[in-house]
């Protein structure tokens, strides 16, 4: 096993039904590796190391261990982990301390900056977001060195499909974050009667200013904190 590919020795010394998880999310990943899609993933992540991939990132579960279920407030959907070495730490959009700041991340940056007049962000961790209740939730867990969506349609979906309608179905008030087509197409999965779901594109720099529903000046972060707050719920600290 390389430094760099951390994961291999997680995967082959326990099941990940047995990596660290906040205990309210312990049944729902449990479920879901012991289920056909979960046993066929496993394989899948087994055979691809056996292969000599490089997979990141090394904690995959890290969104559930750091914001438990009754504590979710605001969840941000993204697609899956940054592919270079040493980026991606297992939270949507974030990146390891000391790495570069990714465009995406750069301008959610600039629109929280421009909503709520916050000075700019030091460096790319979003742990302290994750640490209040914001759920950051790539859709597809883990991807290859080099090779953007490599993992994608090998059984994540299902697993996260399912923590999404977790959300949804758990009785506190709750924002979720749809940003681009992808992240938009889990919209049937929430119960719009309950939460609040806001629509924008991609922060991606190649949509962020583009078409009816632009990422840049959309004023999420500020609806997220009123509406959190007539729900009786405390807003973030951003």
């Amino acid at each position: 096993m390389s430094v760099e590919n951390p994961l291999s020795a997680r995967l082959t010394q326990t099941n990940p039904a047995c990596w660290p998880v906040h205990p309210e999310w312990r049944d729902s990943v449990r479920t879901f590796f012991a289920s056909p899609g979960g046993v066929g993933l496993i394989a899948f992540l087994q055979a691809r190391l056996v292969a000599g991939a490089t997979i990141y990132p090394p904690e995959p579960l890290r969104a559930l261990a750091l914001a438990p279920l009754s504590e979710v407030r605001v969840v941000i959907l993204g697609q899956d982990p940054y592919h270079g070495a040493g980026q991606a730490e297992g939270l949507a959009f974030s990146v390891s301390p000391g790495s570069r700041i990714r465009p995406s991340l750069r301008n959610i940056f600039k629109e929280l900056m421009r909503d709520l007049s916050l000075p700019a962000p030091v460096q790319g961790s979003l742990v302290r977001w994750a640490t209040q209740g914001v759920l950051l939730l790539n859709t597809c867990l883990t991807v290859e060195k080099g090779r953007p969506g490599s993992h994608a349609r090998q059984g994540w979906e299902g697993f996260t499909d399912n923590l999404i309608q977790c959300c949804s179905d758990d009785r506190k008030s709750k924002v979720f974050l749809l940003w681009g087509a992808h992240a938009q197409a889990k919209s049937a999965l929430i119960d719009t009667e309950r939460h609040l779901v806001l629509r924008a594109n991609h922060p991606s720099p190649l949509s962020a200013s583009r078409g009816p529903l632009p990422f840049m000046g959309c004023g999420h972060f500020g609806e997220v904190d009123r509406w959190l707050v007539a729900q009786g719920r405390d807003a973030p600290s951003w």
